[in-house]
């Protein structure tokens, strides 16, 4: 009201605005800031985070393009053009730009973590190549951090109740809170406290982990320092990390060796890479015997899943076969655009020229962006597949995207980086995921979850076979219905939908753990 042409203000006040979740608020006065002040490349940076967050992704490319014009060391912006070149499946452009921001400040361990799951998509990755490059991620900011390391006086008795700490800024609406809550609900509360630590503005499913939840910390605006020492404070026996590598970590706590046992699960499909870690949680086909070497932590292998899943309650029921209104095949994929890549594309395109008049349709946040539309048009082309035949669509509310299921046939799975929750859902809603895992954890996370529901004969050993697979399940149709009407049945009561069950598992496995460390703390007691 004083001042209205003051763009600072406006500038923070639009950073308000996008911390609220209220982001047309934040693009008012982010626009007003620039109109003031054209060349405020901290603002047309936040702009593009907000036009990101929006689904406007090709707008959002122009605004950190035109960051970088006003400021070309400005490493963030070269950081988050890489996240939005990699969400529409740039992958190289995004490695490119993850490097560059790097270059210009070397210490900046988001962008280095968002290089190193960057590389969690290409067809080229392997588990040595992950292993190293992870490797490097702890040289450069993890092995600094050991100066903080100090020991710690839990009491090392066996048989007494732990305290577990999440750390995770994706306990809400996010696969990390639908493949925890089973675990929160079904907890053995007499033998273990959960306490967590969050860094999400809370929604529904946010407030129901906090009401599971023994202690809850809202950890957002917290340095990794304080929150290093305020856990440790806690006195936390095991803390769980919950996001790996991708957006929103805090590795950088985990560096600082904040509780005598580190644990990674559920968030990151692998190795951390930090020496600080001591654990990974994973199951006997997420990550298969002989492949331990590939991993720093010493892996945890659950007897099902390394995940429950509880399906939500506005599910809807499973529909009708759409075959049999269509008189067509629908294949589907709501999975994230960054793992649809061009060999994905080449073996769907040749699964649509095996079987005549059938649609494809690809559902996901940004999918119907206009850079994704043509990579995904333009490959198809190749191939020789009207885009008439597919249809490509950007985010929705959860519920209609679980109905948007009754309208697909079978689901493909995209390689080498699988379908985790989404395998989830579409086996809920009755549609069968073909799938073809590799040697990553990355890729074989639905074989996992086919596995766990007694669906092994979805899973692909070779890209012909997935080709090959998905062609013959198309024309089988009684096959398709059969599986249409079972395989909600045949999820629920598998272990994969058994809470109380994988709460056993997992507990014993944290007391296994536990005890190895009580029994190398005692010696060191002094009585």
């Amino acid at each position: 009201s004083l001042k209205p042409d003051y763009a600072e203000v406006h500038y923070n006040l639009g950073n308000a605005f996008q911390d609220l979740g209220q982001f047309n608020e934040a693009l008012t006065h982010y626009f007003k800031a620039i109109a003031i002040k054209p060349n405020y490349a901290e603002a047309h940076g936040n702009l593009g985070i907000t036009l990101q967050q929006l689904g406007r992704l090709d707008e959002a490319l122009v605004s950190y393009h035109r960051v970088i014009d006003i400021k070309p060391d400005y490493a963030e912006a070269h950081s988050n053009l890489g996240v939005a070149l990699q969400e529409l499946g740039k992958l190289d452009e995004a490695g490119e730009s993850y490097h560059r921001a790097l270059t210009i400040k070397p210490d900046y361990a988001e962008a280095h973590s968002n290089l190193v799951f960057a590389e969690q998509y290409k067809m080229d990755v392997t588990l040595k190549k992950l292993k190293d490059i992870s490797a490097e991620w702890d040289k450069q900011h993890g092995v600094p951090l050991q100066t903080e390391w100090r020991n710690h006086d839990n009491s090392p008795e066996p048989e007494r109740r732990l305290r577990i700490g999440f750390v995770s800024p994706d306990l809400g609406q996010h696969p990390v809170g639908y493949f925890v809550v089973n675990l929160l609900e079904h907890r053995q509360a007499g033998k273990i406290e959960i306490i967590c630590y969050s860094d999400r503005k809370p929604d529904d499913m946010t407030e129901r982990l906090m009401t599971l939840s023994d202690e809850w910390t809202d950890a957002r605006g917290i340095s990794d320092e304080a929150l290093s020492q305020r856990i440790r404070s806690d006195r936390i026996d095991i803390l769980i990390d919950l996001a790996g590598h991708t957006a929103g970590n805090r590795l950088l706590v985990f560096a600082r060796k904040p509780a005598p046992i580190l644990v990674t699960w559920a968030g990151y499909v692998g190795s951390t890479g930090l020496s600080a870690v001591d654990y990974l949680i994973a199951d006997y086909r997420h990550v298969p015997e002989g492949s331990e070497h590939y991993y720093t932590e010493k892996v945890i292998r659950l007897p099902d899943g390394n995940v429950s899943y509880e399906p939500p309650d506005y599910a809807p029921e499973v529909g009708p076969l759409p075959f049999e209104q269509n008189g067509f095949i629908t294949f589907g994929s709501f999975n994230n655009a960054a793992k649809i890549n061009a060999n994905v594309l080449t073996a769907w395109a040749e699964i649509l020229k095996a079987v005549p008049d059938a649609q494809l349709i690809l559902k996901y946040k940004n999918m119907d962006a206009e850079g994704n539309c043509n990579r995904i048009l333009d490959q198809f082309g190749i191939h020789g597949v009207e885009g008439s035949r597919l249809i490509l669509e950007g985010k929705s509310p959860h519920s209609d995207l679980l109905s948007r299921y009754n309208d697909i046939d079978i689901a493909l799975d995209p390689f080498p980086y699988s379908g985790g929750l989404t395998t989830c859902e579409a086996i809920w809603m009755g549609v069968p995921v073909i799938t073809k895992p590799g040697e990553t954890a990355a890729s074989r996370v639905s074989l996992s979850h086919l596995t766990n529901v007694d669906a092994p004969e979805l899973v692909a050993e070779e890209l012909p076979d997935y080709v090959e697979k998905a062609v013959e399940l198309a024309n089988d149709i009684s096959r398709l219905t059969d599986l249409r009407s079972g395989l909600r049945g045949q999820m629920a009561k598998s272990a994969l939908c058994d809470g109380k069950k994988f709460a056993s598992d997992f507990t014993s496995a944290m007391r296994h753990v536990w005890e190895q460390w009580c029994s190398e703390a005692k010696p060191n007691l002094v009585l």
